[in-house]
């Protein structure tokens, strides 16, 4: 089960330090691939408070990200995926957005238009910025697509 908003956020390699949000993706995943774009709309917003957890080699992770447009760095997760499970990773993609203290203050399993608006409100309130919008209807995004 994905860690819920309240709980202390597990220690986590690459992280921001400070509010942030991290990106758990996999580079095969289809909906992953479709995220990563409007994803990065967040490192522009909040420059230096994203980081991706990808759960692929580095190799794999950067040309993932010069191929779908990703400008935050990636760290990588391999099996048995110590990161993903501390932090109950079942679907990719998931943003997980993380205080200043170190608590979870959000979560967004797969591609949730609401969800990731949501989230992004939620990190730009903590960081003191104004929110950025992941995805609106006309974009040629879903509302929601499982992950």
């Amino acid at each position: 089960m994905v860690i819920e908003a309240g709980s202390l956020a597990p220690p986590t390699p690459g992280a921001p330090t400070g509010a942030h949000a991290l990106l758990f993706y996999k580079v095969t995943c289809p909906t992953c691939q479709m995220a990563a774009p409007p994803m990065d709309r967040l490192e522009r917003a909040y420059p230096g408070r994203i980081a991706g957890i990808g759960q692929d080699p580095a190799e794999k992770l950067e040309a993932f990200s010069r191929t779908y447009a990703m400008t935050f760095p990636s760290e990588p997760d391999l099996p048995p995926y110590d990161v993903s499970n501390a932090y109950g990773i079942e679907h990719v993609p998931t943003l997980v957005v993380v205080d200043a203290d170190g608590v979870v203050a959000d979560v967004v399993e797969s591609w949730d238009r609401d969800g990731l608006n949501r989230a992004s409100g939620r990190l730009a309130s903590l960081l003191g910025a104004e929110p950025a919008v992941v995805s609106e209807p006309g974009d040629g995004l879903p509302e929601f697509r499982p992950g």
